[in-house]
Order: structure tokens, then sequence, then C-alpha cells
């Protein structure tokens, strides 16, 4: 077979690493040379997936980004195809290095600030869109709010500065503890949306006996007219209307009452410090922590250097990287917020799931082989500089620079509680091809190899594969 440089057919990323990322398929029998030698491919190995570069004997650690992701289930040869058949993630010791790696920021001065057209709301945050919101208390009232949207397909044609009507509904707001774990996340969630700058109105409807009443998600979560806190928004419940239709019909002349006003806003030029970044990953592969990831966390870093903000989540999903999330940390009380969090997940999971759950079939067919590669390959979103503060799941985003929320993996759930704490643009990197969207909030698809981008062109916006090439 010829032999090839191994940096035309595959990625070292760390000289310390132990394995290469394939870029291209590499056929069995084929060589790779490079300064530390030539090894022979004892496998085929798809793009994405990892081919050893030196022996790793049964039970070491193989490491990848200059981190354990696993350790050898097998000897392993130079040449290998390293992936399930032969690395598990073992139980991995980690240092948490409190503020070790808090590096200064540069920021740019005011006069190079960069801008975009936005809404500014009358509470001085900014909007990307202009949506009017239907948002159900319970489940019971979803469908309601299904139907009032219908009505409203085509707003644009009388109401052009309005995006669109929204239902916000879900599966929850009743069976469940008063005031307890369930029910102050959703109050967190449905406040969120009710305040998000992208909302230029909204009303809230419910069925009427439910335990999220509307009259104590208002008074608890302050919820008020926007632009008008003195005066409390409409309110419509199927039980007091009459049932159903009684209650799509006045829903119908509620929003046509709220349309005008809404339809009133206009952008103006706004800074880019006023950008809410929420950053997530699915369908992720073994070019995520090559390409689009570290991409988008070089895009973090100039964004924080402009005074916007950026959140990292998905709390499972940086398992086994959270050490590295630790060593940023701004002060001790943000490190313990993030360790705090670990914790719960770790207890959660104790005796019902497991932590390492994860990857899914398709990461696994990608190239990534245990949650801690997806983990490390994960945390580049972040960029490099400070971990500000740590937020609860839908909990208002209130410091700048780059924060945690405690998410779950599932990317709606997960971007659910981004856009409630007040994320204002989503930019998500998919390896596999994900076509998650999250209304009001623009979606910004990163594509991690050229293949999937060329593929799903009109679902994806950036090929980061060109990184690769």
């Amino acid at each position: 077979m010829a032999t090839y440089a191994l940096r035309d057919k595959a990625i070292v990323l760390r000289p310390e690493d132990d394995v290469a990322i394939a870029r291209v398929a590499i056929g069995a029998g084929t060589c790779l040379e490079d300064e530390s030698g030539t090894i022979e491919a004892r496998q085929d190995i798809r793009p994405g997936h990892k081919v050893a570069r030196r022996a790793v004997p049964l039970g070491q650690p193989v490491r990848r980004y200059g981190q354990v992701i696993g350790f050898a289930t097998c000897d392993i040869a130079p040449g290998d195809h390293v992936h399930t058949h032969n690395l598990a993630i073992g139980e991995l010791h980690r240092e948490y290095e409190i503020g070790t790696d808090v590096r200064p920021v540069a920021y740019y001065p005011p006069e190079q600030m960069r801008d975009f057209d936005g809404y500014r709301r009358e509470d001085g945050r900014v909007g990307t869109r202009n949506y009017l919101a239907v948002i159900s208390t319970v489940n019971c009232s979803a469908s309601v709010c299904q139907f009032i949207r219908e009505k409203f397909r085509d707003v644009q044609k009388d109401f052009p500065h309005v995006d669109g009507l929204l239902a916000i509904t879900h599966k929850s707001g009743c069976g469940t503890k008063l005031f307890g774990e369930d029910h102050l996340a959703l109050q967190r969630v449905l406040a969120g949306y009710a305040k998000h700058p992208n909302v230029g109105a909204y009303l809230l409807i419910g069925l009427g006996c439910e335990v999220n009443q509307a009259e104590v998600l208002m008074e608890r979560q302050k919820l008020a007219v926007p632009g008008h806190p003195e005066r409390q928004p409409t309110v419509l419940t199927i039980q007091e209307s009459g049932g159903v239709r009684k209650t799509v019909e006045k829903g119908i002349e509620a929003v046509l009452k709220l349309l005008p006003k809404a339809d009133e806003a206009r952008r103006t030029r706004q800074p880019i410090s006023e950008l809410i970044l929420a950053t997530n990953c699915g369908g992720s592969d073994g070019n995520s922590g090559i390409t689009a990831n570290p991409a988008l966390g070089w895009a973090v870093d100039e964004l924080v250097r402009y005074g916007g903000t950026a959140v990292l989540a998905e709390t499972p999903e940086i398992y086994g990287a959270e050490h590295l999330l630790i060593r940023r940390a701004i002060n001790e009380g943000v490190a313990k917020k993030l360790i705090d969090r670990y914790k719960w997940w770790e207890w959660y999971c104790r005796g019902i799931e497991a932590m390492d759950n994860n990857p899914a079939p398709g990461n696994k067919a990608g190239g990534i082989t245990t949650v801690f590669e997806k983990s490390l390959g994960g945390v580049t979103k972040g960029g490099t500089t400070p971990m500000m503060d740590v937020f609860l799941y839908g909990e208002p985003i209130t410091t700048r620079g780059v924060v945690f929320m405690d998410t779950p993996g599932h990317d709606p759930v997960s971007i659910t509680g981004l856009v409630a704490g007040g994320a204002n643009i989503i930019c998500f990197t998919t390896g596999r091809g994900s076509v998650f969207g999250c209304k009001p909030v623009p979606s910004i698809k990163l594509a991690t190899n050229s293949i999937v981008y060329r593929h799903m062109e009109e679902d994806m916006d950036i090929n980061c594969g060109v990184i690769l090439e």
C-alpha cells in the first residue's frame, strides 16, 4: 500500500495524543508517516474516527485533546481503529483547580463596537425578533393556544412588523407538587418566554383548576404588559370562558387588540454587546471538536471582547470536561455553583441512570466513542475567557461574559431553558445534521463537515468543514 503523510489523511490535535482523527476514509493497509514514525492502518477508518498512533496497553488511558477520553479495554496496537470495541470510560479522577486558567479579557474600546439591527425594549433589553405569544399555563389549554395561533398564520399581511404568532405549550402545569422543583422550573420558563425581548406582546391561557395558576405565576414572576409594569397581561381560562370554542374566540379578540401595538416596533442599530448567545450541539461527530465547536468558541471570545454574553449548557455533555471550566471560574463561588450542579446530576443518576449514557448512536457512527470525548469537544464552544456565573435551568441570565446554564443534554429541552433565560440568538453545531429550531429565537446551524453541509444545505448556515480542507 502507498505511504502518505499523516497530516494529509488525519489530524493530531496535541503532541501527547494517542490517536489521530481521520480527515478522510483511510483503507486498511494504508501507511501514515509523520516525524514520530510510520503506522499502518490495521482496519478501515472512517472520516471522524480515531486511529491509534502508538500502542496503549489494556487498562491504560487514551488521550485526545491532550485529555483522557477513556481507557483501553484490550491491548491497542499502532494503526488500530479506536472505538467502542476497545475503549470505554472507566473511572476518571479529575483535579478541580479553581481559577487556575483565568485569563484577562482584552476588551475592544467603545469606538470599535460593532452593531446589529434589533428591537430595543422598554426594559432596556434588545430583541432579535418581534413575536406575539399565546402562552399555556397547563397542558390542558395547549390545544386552545394552537387553535388561536392557526387563525394568525398570515399575520404579516396586515401587521408586517410582527414576525408571527407563537403558541408556547408544554406537557406540564398540573399533577405536580405546588412550588416543587418541577413547578418552579416551569414557572421560570413560562415567565422567561413572556418577558423575552423577542416577544412584543403575550397573553396567558389556562384551564382554571390547574396547579400552575396564572395569578400565582404572574405574582411570583412579576409578569406585566410589556412596557407597562403597572398593568397585568390578559388571562383567559377555559372554565371561566365557557369552554374551548368560546375561549378560542376570546383569545382571537385579545390577539387582535395586542397586534397593533406590537406592530409599532422597529429595528434600530444596537451594539452587539446586547447579544446573549446560546451555544448548543446536537448530532455531534468526531469532527465537532475540531471544526465547528472551536470555531464557535473563537466567536464567543470575540463577542465577550465586545461586552456580550455567551451561554454554555448541557451539563451531562460536559461531564468529564467540567474540570476545564472550573479552572476558568472567576471565583470560588462560581466554581462551587458548577460543582454543586454536577453533584446533583450524579445524585439524580445514582442507581437509576448513568452519567455516561452518552454518546448517542449517531454520535458513535460519527466517530465519538465516550462521553468524555464528547464533552471535551463540546466544551470548546465556550471559548477561553473566564467563566463568570452559573445559572439554574431557565433562570434569567444577568451576568455578562461566558456563563453556564444547567440544562439536560436533550437539545429541545436544553435550548428551551436557554431561551427562557433570555438568549436572543442560538448557535447550534451539528455533525450528523440536526434541524432543530426554537422560535422566537433565530438558530444558526454550523455544520462540522462539508458532506453534511452540502447534503443538507437548505438547513445548514455555515460550513465549518472548510477548516478540515
